[in-house]
């Protein structure tokens, strides 16, 4: 099976894609392209996935950048493959022949570009990083570079809608202590318990950061199996490890 790669309009012409699961060499809950080197997958499967994508975005397998991602808001400058990666949740570069990549299952693949100014971004943003500010940690890291903030593109990927985001009161409490406002992002379910609008909340960042443009794929990891990978769907299915969808982008 071919790569199934989801593209957004509004990165265009810059090299990007939001890989599904189509077309990997893993098996078992892995199946498909599983690219989380932190999972309990097949090292040597998960090396032949990300190979794949490397090619995909024609740079060199050496040259698929990624970050340890720990849900927070910090974003690196990258000027060549790591020794050793940073701990961080999102990447920023002007250098050709690199492709940032970022993994998720549920949480929001983010990628952005400034054609003009030939810089692009790359952020993993969980509700956590989200509210912590790692969208606008990556935008600065972009306007430190050369990027023009109105200039840049944002665009989300698949992530986890709001019709299967349910959330507890503490959750809510915490966005509300925030900004009261953070309230119009969540809607009424069974007794305490609500649901979560996590692209909405993501683009609203985005375009309070004063990018030019912002959008979502509209693609919901938990609603379709067959495509993507979701956490919280494998938590509900008691299932032991899930894999990871990457997302990627390259001068």
């Amino acid at each position: 099976m071919t790569l199934e790669i989801l593209t957004s309009d509004s990165l265009a012409p810059v090299r990007h894609g939001f890989f599904t699961r189509r077309g990997g060499a893993s098996s078992g809950v892995f199946a498909g392209l599983n690219c989380g080197q932190g999972s309990s997958d097949q090292s040597e499967i998960v090396a032949i996935n990300r190979a794949r994508v490397a090619d995909a975005m024609g740079v060199a397998h050496e040259n698929l950048v990624s970050v340890h991602q720990v849900h927070s808001a910090d974003a690196v400058t990258v000027d060549g493959p790591f020794r050793d990666k940073p701990r961080a949740d999102a990447l920023v570069t002007d250098k050709p022949g690199l492709a940032l990549s970022v993994l998720t299952a549920d949480c929001q693949p983010v990628l952005f570009a400034d054609a003009t100014a030939g810089v692009i971004g790359a952020a993993h943003a969980g509700w956590r990083g989200a509210l912590d500010g790692v969208l606008e940690a990556t935008v600065d890291a972009m306007c430190d570079l050369g990027a023009d903030r109105g200039a840049i593109h944002a665009a989300i990927g698949p992530s986890i809608s709001q019709r299967a985001y349910e959330v507890g009161p503490e959750f809510f409490d915490t966005f509300l202590a925030e900004d009261a406002d953070n309230a119009r992002f969540f809607a009424n379910g069974h007794d305490d318990r609500m649901f979560f609008d996590l692209p909405g909340f993501g683009l609203h960042r985005l375009r309070k950061a004063g990018v030019g443009d912002a959008e979502w794929t509209r693609h919901c990891t938990y609603s379709d199996p067959d495509r993507f990978y979701s956490y919280r769907r494998t938590t509900h299915a008691k299932e032991a490890d899930y894999g990871r969808l990457i997302a990627a982008i390259a001068l």
